[in-house]
């Protein structure tokens, strides 16, 4: 089974009630959306299902679909336990199924499914990825494996721990190699400290589709904490190299998370989209500038950024930050590359 260790209470915790003391007018209502990147779960007394997904679409955005991502809930128990999180892709696509009936409203819900097969498995990932496809019904792109890794605690703030290089292994290698073949991405979630591993391993694999989750998690807290230029110069640096691959794309969003080291969650009242703009603008423009719109894509990573800010609020602070691209480069940001990378259909 995959040796990932979950721990959800890394996340900054959901408060409806503090989130629901700021609200805005949506910014530019009628641009549209796909949202690459959000979970659907229900861990003990921390559940996100359609119900609130559907809440948080609905809020005044134009989100015309929406990818899941892997996030460890509703495995599979018994069996085979590397086969265990099929279970999660059959419960997604059972989801977006009840979507497509056209009885939920008109996002196209989990229209793409991430989920999670262990590659440390080596060969014997493919029949894992062979069976998480056909639990996808036509929907599974791709998967991801968290490979987080700092030697120091208070840096190594995911919610995965993972062990020390698990990107260089022979093992997990082995089972990369069979992404390609099957047609399937790879969403890669690291620290910025971490960089130069998945830039190698986008050099090794020309040929597989990697998305970069989170502007590549540069580290604000632990030993980081008090030197965000110093982190910003080495992360920005990082960046620039990754983006020399041609086949990675990057996700512009997650910044809402401890790791970034804001603390909007520590105020009496949440944040505007105006602080959040002002906050996060230098790490996503960064990513632009290295990678082109035509190879970024915002999410909204919810509901764990929504310990931070609300989904209405989220996108202002996005709208904002990009008030000055071109018509074009909007279509990109906001839908053209996600639907180019996860292959979907939806269309404004």
């Amino acid at each position: 089974m995959s040796t990932q260790t979950l721990n959800t209470s890394r996340h900054i915790p959901v408060r409806p009630d503090w989130l629901a003391t700021h609200k805005e007018e949506v910014i530019e209502p009628g641009l549209p959306i796909i949202d690459p990147h959000h979970h659907l779960w229900n861990h003990p007394g921390n559940g996100y299902l359609l119900p609130e997904l559907l809440a948080d679409v609905g809020s005044g955005h134009n989100i015309i679909s929406t990818v899941f991502m892997e996030c460890r809930s509703m495995y599979r128990e018994g069996g085979d336990p590397d086969m265990a999180p099929v279970g999660e892709t059959e419960f997604v696509n059972g989801i977006a199924a009840m979507s497509a009936s056209g009885g939920y409203g008109r996002t196209r819900i989990c229209e793409g499914i991430v989920g999670h097969a262990n590659l440390t498995l080596g060969s014997k990932a493919r029949q894992i990825l062979e069976a998480l496809k056909v639990a996808g019904g036509g929907r599974f792109r791709g998967i991801r494996h968290i490979t987080t890794w700092h030697a120091d605690p208070n840096a190594a703030i995911s919610a995965i721990l993972a062990p020390p290089g698990t990107l260089e292994t022979a093992a997990f290698r082995e089972g990369f190699a069979c992404l390609e073949p099957l047609g399937l991405s790879f969403d890669a979630w690291v620290y910025h400290t971490q960089l130069d591993e998945l830039t190698g391993l986008a050099r090794k694999f020309p040929g597989t589709t990697i998305v970069m989750n989170h502007v590549a998690g540069p580290i604000n807290v632990g030993p980081y904490a008090g030197k965000r230029e110093e982190v910003f110069a080495d992360w920005q640096a990082k960046v620039r190299t990754l983006a020399t691959c041609p086949n990675v794309s990057m996700k512009l969003g997650g910044l809402g998370m401890r790791l970034f080291g804001f603390n909007f969650h520590e105020a009496t009242k949440p944040p505007s989209s105006e602080q959040l703009a002002q906050a996060w603008r230098p790490y996503i423009e960064a990513c632009i500038e290295a990678f082109g719109p035509n190879r970024c894509m915002f999410e909204s990573n919810f509901p764990v950024d929504k310990g931070t800010c609300s989904y209405q609020v989220l996108w202002n602070a996005f709208k904002r930050i990009s008030a000055k691209a071109s018509a074009d480069e909007k279509a990109a940001l906001y839908r053209k590359t996600a639907a180019r990378v996860y292959r979907l259909k939806a269309e404004a």
